[in-house]
């Protein structure tokens, strides 16, 4: 077997994404599923489910996904890479614990994860190993079968995802009237987060916004070469669902469109660096709510488009999943990354992105003990 298409030591790709309702009879169970054990009212969930049925109850994240899913089968085959890839969601059909069901079924026991998230924090990457955890412990008590399963590293400065972005931003500068285009700012947006898990993010603290910053840096250095323009920007968030007295990253994007629109920017280019593809938080919050806060203080803005199945990203998936079984089975690859930090490291130390209460973990040696 060639060295540039050994899989080995790893027998099947799984792609783990979040899910989301694919008509308006799965909008609340899908809420129920998401806020599971939060205790929250299904009034609550229903009013939160009108933000779906503007779209018939239908989130475009399992559309992108099987896109993406189809799309890593065709570059694998094409390149010669014996890996089967699956697809498993948290929140959703097709459910993570039915897919390792799948998986077993078809005899494979070694699997590495590509996490819809490319960045450090709880909800993006410890969040997925618990809850791999959970469904290999499901699995090995009923059917006795044993799963081990490894995870990509994050992905926020790889070539493959961050150029794609810069693509996008150039396009979307294009769609802005003439007139405004060379003043027009970038609003690198993500999803916001509690304050503490921000700061718990990473293996030393506070990756979540460093990786973004990075991330946003690099597109925003790129925008300026290519268009000879060199132009404010800021990293920006948006879709916080927390309690009013629990400090959350700030500024929203809606608010910051008002401060920039105050301060006399003529244009605003809103850039969806902290998603892989496009669900609801990007259609309804961007697309939606904060287009109709620019339309009310008459600020031109576009949005950017996500990576979702660009062909470098589907490239970069590949280039990661021979990097680390290179790495497990004892070799030095080269580890393609962008910016000032580096390529991310390949198993998340003990603690690292800490939940409000301690859960088994996969890829990653880690207890409760050690944890502490």
């Amino acid at each position: 077997m060639s060295e540039s298409h050994d899989v080995r030591p790893y027998d099947a790709l799984l792609l783990l994404s979040f899910g989301g309702p694919e008509g308006p009879g799965d909008v609340v169970p899908f809420l129920e599923n998401v806020t599971r054990g939060r205790g929250i009212p299904r009034e609550r969930l229903e009013e939160v489910g009108k933000h779906y049925f503007l779209f018939d109850g239908v989130s475009p994240i399992n559309a992108q996904n099987r896109t993406l899913l189809a799309a890593l089968r065709e570059d694998f085959a094409g390149h010669g890479l014996d890996l089967p890839v699956y697809w498993g969601n948290r929140n959703w059909a097709p459910y993570l614990l039915d897919t390792l069901r799948e998986l077993a079924a078809d005899g494979h026991r070694r699997v590495l994860t590509l996490v819809t998230s490319a960045y450090a924090s709880y909800s993006g990457c410890r969040q997925y190993r618990e809850n791999l955890a959970g469904a290999l412990a499901t699995l090995r008590a009923e059917e006795g079968v044993e799963l081990e399963v490894d995870k990509l590293r994050h992905y926020f400065n790889h070539p493959g995802f961050v150029e794609p972005i810069i693509d996008g931003v150039l396009d979307a500068l294009g769609k802005l009237p003439e007139d405004v285009r060379a003043g027009a700012r970038l609003a690198f947006s993500t999803h916001s987060i509690p304050l503490t898990a921000a700061d718990g993010s990473g293996p030393e603290g506070g990756a979540y916004v460093a990786q973004h910053l990075d991330a946003a840096r690099l597109v925003a250095d790129a925008v300026r070469e290519a268009t000879g323009v060199a132009r404010e920007w800021e990293l920006v968030y948006q879709s916080r669902s927390g309690a009013p007295h629990i400090p959350w990253l700030e500024p929203d994007i809606c608010d910051h469109l008002e401060t920039v629109h105050a301060a006399g920017a003529p244009a605003v280019v809103m850039v969806p660096i902290g998603f892989v593809s496009d669900h609801m938080e990007v259609v309804y919050d961007l697309d939606t709510e904060a287009v109709a806060k620019a339309a009310e203080l008459g600020l031109p803005v576009v949005r950017s488009a996500t990576v979702g199945a660009d062909p470098r990203f589907v490239a970069a998936v590949r280039d990661l999943v021979l990097e680390r079984a290179a790495a497990e089975r004892g070799g030095t690859p080269q580890r393609c990354a962008l910016g000032a930090l580096g390529p991310s490291h390949d198993v998340c130390r003990a603690g690292c992105c800490p939940g409000r209460a301690w859960k088994p973990v996969v890829a990653g040696p880690e207890t409760a003990e050690a944890a502490r």
